[in-house]
């Protein structure tokens, strides 16, 4: 990984990464596919707090939310967030809750830099209304709640630090490369 400093990534091209980047938003953005990519990009670790949950529980989703219900969840998922962003610079993706709470907001502030992957609701639900793996969606109208949870989550997600707009036309790679771009001009790649 080049040069090895103390809190410093060396990434593509002689750019560092100084900070652990969050990528923000709701279900089906993009968070894990451009995530896994920029990652690779910049070659540093690529975390996701949902597949941490899964390994520690050993459970799904899905399953964590039918047996201990979604505040157990979120507070677990708190806890991952934290323990995740003490390991320092890397690409972190999360779920689409995680940023609603204060305290997780407060934390990404404190220990990274966030990303929020804007999407309107006709395309997070041409991405997402195929997966059954979705528990918030598991309604009997599974559109009206997507676009009712775009709705009220939209207000925290607009506190993320950058942002980043998804467009069906630009593949995970053009998405990648306009999360670079937006990282380089906020300095969080120097």
């Amino acid at each position: 990984m080049g040069n090895r400093v103390p809190g410093i990534v060396t990434a593509e091209r002689g750019l560092r990464l100084m900070r652990p980047v969050v990528l923000v938003g709701m279900m089906g953005s993009g968070k894990t596919a451009v995530g896994t990519a920029l990652a690779m990009r910049l070659r540093v670790p690529f975390r996701d707090t949902d597949e941490e949950m899964v390994a520690a529980a050993r459970m799904t989703i899905p399953e964590i939310f039918e047996r201990d219900g979604e505040a157990f969840f979120r507070r677990r998922e708190t806890e991952v967030l934290r323990r995740v962003l003490a390991a320092g610079p890397g690409i972190l993706s999360t779920g689409g809750g995680a940023f609603l709470r204060p305290e997780n907001r407060e934390a990404i502030r404190r220990l990274g830099v966030s990303v929020w992957l804007r999407a309107d609701g006709e395309l997070l639900w041409s991405r997402v209304r195929h997966k059954t793996t979705r528990p918030l969606l598991m309604t009997a109208d599974p559109k009206a709640t997507l676009l009712e949870l775009l709705e009220s989550r939209t207000p925290a997600y607009a506190e993320a630090d950058l942002a980043v707009e998804s467009d069906p036309d630009v593949s995970i790679a053009g998405m990648t490369g306009r999360v670079v771009d937006t990282l380089k001009q906020a300095g969080v790649l120097a």
